[in-house]
């Protein structure tokens, strides 16, 4: 069939499955472009396919895509080995439907950006499975004809998977009241000049992560422990006319949640120019992870800039 043939109902049907489809191929990829660029070529074989031949829809595109972010993520990784300090994944506001099902933990921690970058650990048929069964419960079966495995092999991938991911710590589920105090809380610590509040705020072994891609400063490097997260804090919360200089202007910072985690949104000229995430686990904030990249916040700034998202917590910084 010919792109011409394609009907109104057949391309209904896949809009309709496009936020599922971006959940998955984002989850897989760690990039919401690279995800919307996979789901864009599912389209295109959806396209070129004999439909008439596909019994069920969402499970012939769920295939095919899945499949197109296997053999993406073999170049995804070799880019990330010669990318320019840490890698973060790019962050998902709340709200945006990319985040996909956030009904249960599995489905929130499947998509927070500390475990998106634990699975980078993961083969690609690992990543895969773990993500088709723990964020969107398709059946071992189901998975095993996807990726042409056996349904053993899915069950054991799925464990092993499982076993690399593992953490003692649960994650504090939040809405995004639960978030603005998180954020409030913890820009009033940032702020304060001392490194004592952050200090109580944070885990002992707690985590600082900044990905500028090498075209913002930042730390290149995790850096470990409440103190020294604490002190990084509070210099990079001291106002200072370089910082503004090189951030364009005074940002206004926002309480907000990314990844389903309380995040601070910072805003220069209306422009979001950084998140900043706060993983926060029973214990305490485990990690702070700051996504400054501009090249990987296209998504959160077309989300941002469509969302109704109030008076910031701190304006001009």
């Amino acid at each position: 069939m010919t792109k011409e043939s394609l009907r109104p109902d057949e391309l209904e049907a896949f809009e309709g499955f496009r936020p599922r489809l971006e959940a998955i191929a984002y989850r897989l990829l760690g990039s919401a472009a690279e995800a919307e660029d996979a789901v864009q070529e599912a389209f295109l074989r959806w396209e070129a396919a004999d439909r008439a031949q596909i019994r069920v829809p969402e499970a012939w595109l769920t295939r095919v895509l899945t499949n197109l972010c296997l053999t993406q993520l073999g170049s995804a990784r070799a880019r990330r080995e010669v990318y320019v300090g840490q890698w973060l994944p790019e962050p998902v506001l709340g709200g945006d439907p990319m985040l996909g099902p956030e009904d249960t933990a599995e489905q929130r921690d499947s998509v927070s950006t500390a475990v998106l970058v634990l699975m980078e650990r993961l083969t690609p048929n690992e990543r895969a499975v773990y993500v088709l069964r723990e964020a969107f419960a398709y059946s071992h079966a189901e998975i095993a004809e996807m990726l042409d495995i056996t349904e053993v092999g899915s069950q054991q991938i799925f464990h092993r998977a499982k076993q690399h991911l593992a953490t003692e710590r649960s994650r504090a589920a939040v809405d995004l009241a639960a978030a603005r105090q998180v954020v409030e809380e913890f820009l009033a610590a940032a702020t304060s000049g001392r490194t004592e509040p952050l200090i109580r705020l944070l885990t002992s072994d707690a985590m600082g992560v900044g990905d500028g891609g090498g075209k913002v400063p930042a730390r290149t490097k995790p850096f470990f422990g409440a103190e020294t997260v604490a002190k990084f804090l509070r210099g990079l919360f001291k106002p200072a006319e370089a910082k503004r200089a090189a951030l364009g202007g005074s940002p206004d910072v926002y309480a907000w949640t990314a990844n389903g985690s309380p995040a601070l949104v910072a805003v220069v000229d209306g422009e979001l120019i950084g998140v900043m995430t706060l993983e926060v686990t029973t214990d305490g904030i485990a990690a702070v992870l700051s996504q400054v990249n501009r090249d990987k916040l296209g998504r959160a700034a077309r989300q941002w800039a469509a969302s109704d998202h109030g008076e910031p917590l701190i304006k001009g910084w």
